[in-house]
């Protein structure tokens, strides 16, 4: 089996990280090789902090280079990262084909700062942070209009969205 790829992508605190997590243990637990990668730690040890257009697309494409030398040692990749730009999901897409499942974490604003479980929101509004994705940040949340798996993680529990994405998966 070649590996497959989920990739979750959506605004920070949309739950990328939580699924992703709960997915992992579903998938070792059926005894599969498993690999999270997670946006956060990743950019902490390329030392990137920047979050540019180009520093953005520069991380996503060093995460997708990593998963393809990597990806014949596991069943599955699960990808946590914002990546904001269709460009390079799309390229992801691309590149891994019919191995690639995007899942998007669509959260509505109003939850994602009562949830803020990094604090950023409320360092975004103080204008602290002055560059946070999809609420002060002039780059903005693109979306796509190919197929991927949509989980509202406003309405569905961490149990729920899971379910979804094992489904289509497995």
């Amino acid at each position: 089996m070649k590996s497959k790829i989920i990739w979750f992508t959506g605004l920070s605190g949309s739950g990328k990280t939580t699924l992703s997590n709960y997915i992992y243990k579903k998938l070792k637990n059926k005894k599969f090789r498993v690999k999270k990668i997670d946006g956060d730690l990743f950019r902490k040890k390329s030392k990137s902090v920047k979050f540019t257009k180009s520093s953005i697309i520069k991380n996503n494409l060093s995460i997708i280079n990593q998963i393809d030398k990597i990806r014949k040692k596991y069943d599955f990749i699960l990808v946590s990262v914002i990546s904001p730009l269709k460009k390079t999901r799309e390229f992801a897409r691309k590149k891994f084909n019919k191995y690639y499942y995007e899942v998007h974490t669509k959260c509505n604003l109003k939850e994602l700062i009562s949830r803020d479980t990094k604090n950023l929101y409320a360092k975004a509004k103080k204008n602290i942070i002055k560059n946070l994705i999809g609420y002060n940040s002039n780059i903005n949340y693109e979306s796509t209009n190919y197929k991927r798996i949509i989980v509202n993680t406003a309405k569905e529990t961490v149990k729920e969205s899971s379910n979804k994405i094992i489904k289509k998966i497995l």
